[in-house]
């Protein structure tokens, strides 16, 4: 047997998903072409979409029909913002539906390990939570600032992890024994900016993006869809879309990248 091959046999295996709006979709599709090669993982990282993604998932949801449910159930259209009320409104409203799919609402339950990151607004700092009451955590992770007021968790204020770390290998790293990335915020060359939206959208990436190739190194693969820039992070009628450039994303990795094509052999012994 080839060693390279038999190294990752029964080896931790994680997964960080980085935030990016409705483009997080796009991690479903990369998840279903992994999946449907037989790899497991044994601890999830995400933040914003990509914790939302990680705990359907850590849940035991498929991919595809985490999509669906996502599509049915307008989970990611009460995330938008409601630019026309007064003041920040609540991301709570969401909560009910979270807990509609995973009851349990505990990190404990999970089949799979995970960790979501959120930002506690009042003491300036990243916090990664694993345990306690899960929907919180996740909708924190979620809090875009100066759209939605803040989520209290302990008489402290959290927002949206992506301010901070919009690609939270961190936790993964001295855990397992491969990490696999998956970012959904690539941004392409562009000549001119369509609407005040795209700006803002675009200089927000940006911010975000600016210490993610250092993130990246902390990666053993990293599966990034190129053809998302096109996308506001707001765009939920492009759900299906976003997901098959996702699953094609992940398709083009298992066809060309070496340490996952022994990845898949070594997870098949």
């Amino acid at each position: 047997m080839d060693p390279r091959i038999d190294q990752y046999k029964e080896k931790k295996i994680g997964l960080a998903l980085s935030g990016g709006g409705v483009r997080g979709v796009s991690h479903l599709g990369v998840l279903q072409a992994l999946t449907d090669q037989g790899i497991k993982f044994s601890h999830i990282s995400g933040t914003s979409a990509g914790a939302i993604a990680a705990a359907f998932f850590a849940e035991g949801y498929a991919p595809q029909e985490i999509l669906r449910m996502l599509k049915e159930n307008s989970l990611l259209k009460l995330l938008r913002p409601a630019f026309g009320s007064h003041g920040l409104i609540s991301i709570l409203k969401a909560r009910f539906l979270i807990s509609k799919f995973i009851p349990h609402n505990s990190f404990q339950n999970l089949k799979t390990h995970v960790t979501i990151s959120a930002v506690d607004l009042g003491e300036a700092k990243l916090v990664y939570f694993t345990d306690g009451e899960l929907d919180t955590a996740i909708l924190a992770s979620c809090c875009l600032p100066g759209i939605f007021a803040p989520i209290t968790i302990n008489n402290h204020m959290y927002v949206d992890g992506g301010i901070l770390n919009n690609f939270p290998v961190e936790p993964l790293v001295g855990n397992c024994d491969l990490i696999i990335g998956s970012s959904c915020n690539h941004l392409p060359v562009v000549s001119s900016i369509k609407s005040f939206g795209n700006l803002v959208d675009r200089a927000a990436m940006i911010t975000i993006n600016s210490s993610l190739s250092a993130r990246k190194m902390l990666c053993d693969i990293v599966i990034e869809p190129h053809n998302l820039g096109g996308y506001g992070i707001f765009d939920t009628d492009a759900m299906d879309e976003i997901y098959m450039i996702g699953y094609e994303e992940g398709l083009k990795a298992i066809n060309g990248n070496e340490k996952l094509k022994e990845l898949i052999q070594g997870q098949k012994k």
